[in-house]
C-alpha cells in the first residue's frame, strides 16, 4: 500500500505523519506500517509512526501513535503536537479537543517559542498516581520519591499521563544506568507487565533537563509525556513550583512547561515539519520513497533552538 505522508518532530522526537482519515486498515496493521517506516535502517525512520484519524463532534483531531516496535501508545506529547498542526491545517482553525488512545488534550496554536518555530501549546492530564492501574506490583497505592523493588537505589515518581513513568532526580546523566533501568522494565517483568518510561532528570535554577528511556522506542533525544510527567514529578517533590512556568531541556530542544496542582500539565513546543513524501509498504517493508517537498526554514530555525537547549543543558 502507498501511503503519503509527512516527516516531522517536536523536540527532536521524530515521526512520520500520515492523515488516516477514512482509512480502515486494522490494528495489526498499523502495527505492520509503524514498524516499517520507524525503522532507522529503512527509508523514513523515526521514533514511532503518528496517524491522525476521524476525529469526534467534540473532539475534531483524531490521534494514533505506534512505537517503532509496533506497539500503541496511550499517548505521544511531542507527536501530539504534529498531528495538532496538521489538524489545523486540514480544519482551518487554530485550536481544537483532540480525542487521544483512552483520554482526551486540548491543542491551541501558540506564539512561536522562537523565530520561525510552529508552536503548539497542548494540555493533557490528569495524571495519575495510582499504579496498580498500570499496573505496577509493588505492594503501594502510590511511589512518590521511593525506591522500587528491582530498579535499584533509584528514588522515583511514579507518574500517568497517561503513558506510566518512573521519574528520578539525579546530579548527573548517567545514560549507561538509564539505559540498564530501562531494559529492565522493558522486559515487562511480572510486577510491570505494561512496561514503563523512565526517565532521569537534573533540576536546575531555571529549568529541568531530561533524559528518556522511552518504552517501545530506547533512549531518545526526546519524549513528551516524559517531560509532562518529569515536571509534574518535580513540582510535586517540590523541586518546583505548581502553576509556574518550567523551562523543560532534553537533547532534542526544549519545550515550555506548567504543570498544575489540579494534574493538569501544559506543554508549548513546536510542531516542525521536516519534509513530505510518499513511500510504499509491502509485506512489513518500506521501499520506492519519493520526497515531494522540503520545510528547510524551518529545519534551520529548530537547528538554533537545538545548540542553545544543549549549550544550556
Amino acid at each position: 500500500m502507498r501511503f503519503a505522508f509527512i516527516k516531522c518532530h517536536g523536540s527532536g522526537n521524530d515521526f512520520p505523519l500520515i492523515d488516516a482519515r477514512g482509512l480502515t486498515l486494522g490494528d495489526a496493521e498499523w502495527a505492520a506500517v509503524a514498524r516499517a517506516l520507524a525503522d532507522r535502517a529503512g527509508p523514513v525512520g523515526g521514533d514511532g509512526l503518528l496517524l491522525m484519524p476521524d476525529g469526534t463532534a467534540e473532539r475534531p483531531i483524531g490521534f494514533r501513535m505506534f512505537n517503532s516496535d509496533g506497539s500503541e501508545a496511550e499517548t505521544c506529547l511531542n507527536g501530539l503536537r504534529c498531528v495538532a498542526r496538521l489538524g489545523f491545517e486540514a480544519l482551518g482553525v487554530d485550536a481544537a479537543g483532540v480525542q487521544l488512545n483512552g483520554s482526551v488534550a486540548t491543542a491551541a496554536r501558540d506564539p512561536d517559542v522562537a523565530p520561525g518555530v510552529y508552536t503548539v501549546r497542548e494540555t493533557a492530564g490528569p495524571v495519575s498516581l495510582d499504579v496498580a492501574a498500570w499496573p505496577l506490583r509493588a505492594g503501594v497505592a502510590r511511589i512518590v520519591d521511593a525506591v522500587v523493588p528491582g530498579l535499584g537505589a533509584h528514588r522515583f515518581t511514579a507518574v500517568a499521563i497517561p503513558n506510566p513513568h518512573l521519574v528520578t532526580f539525579v546530579d548527573t546523566i548517567d545514560e549507561a544506568e538509564l539505559v540498564r533501568v530501562g531494559m529492565l522494565c522493558e522486559a515487562a517483568p511480572d510486577w510491570l507487565p505494561n512496561r514503563a518510561n523512565v526517565s532521569f532528570v537534573m533540576v536546575k535554577a531555571d529549568a529541568i533537563f531530561v533524559r528518556t528511556f522511552e518504552r517501545g522506542v530506547g533512549l531518545t533525544d526526546s519524549c513528551g509525556s516524559a517531560m509532562a510527567a518529569s515536571t509534574y514529578a518535580a513540582c510535586l517533590n517540590g523541586r518546583k513550583a505548581f502553576d509556574t512556568p518550567v523551562t523543560v531541556l532534553n537533547r532534542g530542544g526544549l519545550v515550555r512547561a506548567v504543570a498544575g496542582a489540579d494534574g493538569m500539565v501544559t506543554l508549548s513546543g513546536n510542531a516542525t515539519f521536516e519534509w513530505a513524501g510518499e513511500v510504499t509498504v509491502t509485506d512489513g517493508v518500506a521501499s520506492d520513497l519519493v520526497v515531494t517537498e522540503r520545510f528547510d526554514a524551518e529545519v534551520a530555525a529548530w537547528a538554533e533552538v537545538v545548540a542553545m537547549a544543549r549549550a544550556a543543558s
